[in-house]
């Protein structure tokens, strides 16, 4: 049965829509007061540590909390709360969820596997309200990257009493704004409460995935939207960043990622290749600099991912970091972690906002970390690299009709936090059956250093599609100037075929393959998923660990190897780094400062998104949703588990 929520009390389930009890208003009064104090101050974090008010905790997306309650000292007494089951998986398989809580004034709002918002009594998971966007029957357009979502966006008018909204957008191309009391549509906003995203295009993509699967950001009363779309071959979606009037849905500005002639970029695509070019969109959200006004954006690669003929260049601004005036919609500047993209290396998360100090001296900056290992730190209104970033030498192409750029961006600090080739030298080493399989198939393949393009032959590319880093990004803990990103070893390797003469497209891929042994595991040699804490002052890698298990090798003598993994960190005040992520479907607790896993707890399906913490009722908590399933193919559960100490201090 749908929304059951398992707790102490084992309380049933209230109406889908119902006030707050009262006495969780007066509990919560504190929390409100606390709110309006942040309206008034612009937004400051420090007014908001009792909650997690976007995905990325803060605005500016540092997944940083200062709540302490929980610490190195009593972290091993973490025990389950309460569990909420959103009621998807009653014929025993679920789909995935991704996303993020939001925690505001002791009420909870995330989105389930089928796109529903929920909201739930964060004390108690006893769930307030839900909305299904498909309650009407499907809206007819595609569903872009498989229907995913990573979570919601709120937004007040800051007035007591006033409104309060839960911004949601759908991979099928709408946008809802919701009641955040009630789960009501605004009339006021779109038509009845919805956006159609595909209005204002002045392009026919009705055909085409189109439509956002990270959460929007806000800025003032501006909800800025970014889409998940088609990647080629054949024709794509734009992957613009547009932004909306919160109150009404009425566009209010758009950039154009594949800037038009005329505009700055233009001239990085060769001839008039950027007609109708498709994706360089920023899928993985935004980051916000609310006192600023500006909005930052990682950027995906352009369509086609693995073949370039068509779109010869440099390619601006696929694969940058981006800022964007909020207010306006003007490129500020712009940095490109990688010149044209044949490999699938699209940024795939927003930069975090930090400050760090260099010299002795404080910077506000902006983190990127990319599917490619590195981390570029980037002086927040200019753009500029803190770290030299030099142009290396990669490989040409051998493919008829592909110009490889001559050199890619590396930075010079900090180092790579993953493996950046494959070749005889580190391919698996956990049996000899396993490595001698790995070797033969190696000999068959175009292979050796980062950025070596794809071959008609089959080409080794490492690090793979799902990096290094992915969607899951990064935390930063101010306190330290730490960094903590996971990040996979999986290779992977791609494959072009010519197609017929009057073909859309010259070259098509076989698929999206993973290089993997006789048994299954990646021809790598481990680790295959690791957790880093990379100082961003020295630019120095303060430590890593291996992040997973597969308990079939441990029981067979071989040390901990990691797994692919994808969900991301948080990091608090009380010492610790929590992340799940992992094929062992294991929820943990690292220390911030060394590194050691201090606690640790089986999911009931694998925890593929990033936690959040809040406080409630003056407990502290950790929450993230247990979904299973997705790329790693797991066991799936519809569940949203929440953990605090039994007798908090």
């Amino acid at each position: 049965m749908g929304g059951r929520s398992t707790s102490a009390s084992s309380e049933p389930n209230t109406p889908r829509t119902r006030a707050m009890p009262y006495r969780s208003m007066v509990a919560y009064l504190p929390f409100v007061i606390t709110f309006l104090v942040a309206i008034a101050c612009g937004d400051c974090r420090d007014a908001y540590a009792e909650d997690w008010i976007c995905v990325g905790g803060d605005r500016g997306c540092m997944r940083y909390s200062p709540l302490a309650q929980i610490h190195r000292e009593n972290v091993s007494q973490l025990a389950l709360a309460w569990e909420y089951k959103t009621g998807e998986a009653a014929d025993g398989k679920a789909k995935i969820m991704e996303c993020t809580p939001l925690i505001i004034d002791g009420v909870m709002y995330f989105t389930s596997g089928r796109l529903k918002v929920i909201a739930l009594d964060a004390a108690s998971g006893e769930e307030i309200w839900r909305f299904d966007p498909m309650a009407g029957g499907p809206s007819g357009f595609p569903l872009a990257s498989g229907g995913v979502n990573r979570g919601v966006a709120y937004w007040t008018d800051g007035q007591e009493g006033g409104q309060r909204r839960i911004l949601h957008g759908t991979s099928d191309g709408r946008l809802f704004s919701l009641d955040a009391k009630t789960g009501q549509l605004d009339q006021a906003f779109g038509i009845g409460g919805v956006k159609d995203l595909r209005e204002d295009l002045k392009r026919d993509v009705s055909r085409m995935p189109y439509g956002p699967t990270s959460a929007p950001a806000i800025l003032d009363d501006i909800v800025i939207v970014g889409f998940s779309c088609g990647e080629g071959p054949g024709p794509a979606a734009p992957g613009d960043v547009r932004a909306f009037d919160v109150r009404t849905g009425k566009q209010r500005w758009r950039f154009a990622t594949v800037p038009r002639p005329g505009e700055v970029g233009n001239q990085t695509w060769e001839g008039d290749s950027w007609r109708n070019r498709g994706a360089a969109n920023a899928w993985g959200g935004y980051s916000v600099d609310s006192e600023r006004g500006i909005v930052f954006a990682g950027l995906g690669s352009a369509a086609f991912d693995f073949y370039g003929g068509d779109r010869k260049g440099q390619n601006l601004f696929a694969n940058c970091t981006i800022a964007i005036d909020g207010r306006t919609g003007k490129r500020l500047w712009h940095f490109q972690t990688l010149h044209h993209d044949l490999w699938d290396h699209d940024l795939p998360t927003y930069p975090n906002l930090v400050t760090v100090e260099h010299d002795g001296q404080k910077f506000d900056a902006v983190a990127q970390v990319t599917k490619t290992g590195f981390v570029y730190l980037l002086d927040r209104e200019s753009g500029k690299p803190l770290f030299d970033v030099e142009e290396k030498p990669v490989p040409a192409s051998d493919v008829d009709g592909e110009q490889a750029w001559p050199t890619q961006p590396i930075p010079v600090r900090p180092p790579p936090f993953c493996a950046q080739s494959l070749t005889a030298a580190n391919v698996t080493n956990i049996a000899p059956a396993n490595r001698r399989f790995v070797l033969e198939q190696l000999k068959k393949l175009d292979s050796g250093p980062a950025f070596n393009p794809p071959s008609l032959q089959g080409t080794v590319v490492m690090p793979g599609f799902h990096g290094g880093a992915t969607w899951s990004g990064a935390s930063f803990d101010p306190e330290t100037g730490l960094l903590y990103v996971n990040s996979n070893n999986q290779p992977n390797i791609v494959t072009l075929v010519e197609q017929p003469e009057g073909a859309s497209t010259r070259y098509k891929i076989t698929g999206y393959h993973k290089f993997l042994d006789q048994e299954g595991y990646p021809a790598i040699e481990p680790p295959w998923g690791q957790l880093h804490a990379i100082n961003l002052n020295s630019g120095e890698i303060q430590w890593q660990v291996t992040l997973g298990e597969y308990p079939e090798l441990t029981a067979r003598g071989i040390p901990q190897t990691g797994t692919e993994n994808f969900g991301g960190t948080i990091v608090t005040a009380g010492g610790l780094v929590f992340i799940g992520g992992t094929k062992d479907e294991m929820f943990h607790a690292f220390d911030k400062t060394t590194g050691k896993l201090l606690w640790k707890t089986k999911l009931p399906a694998g925890g593929y998104a990033t936690p959040a913490t809040y406080t409630a009722g003056g407990r502290q908590y950790v929450v993230i949703a247990a979904s299973g399933g997705g790329k790693l193919g797991t066991p799936t559960a519809d569940s949203i588990m929440a953990y605090a100490l039994p007798n908090p201090n």
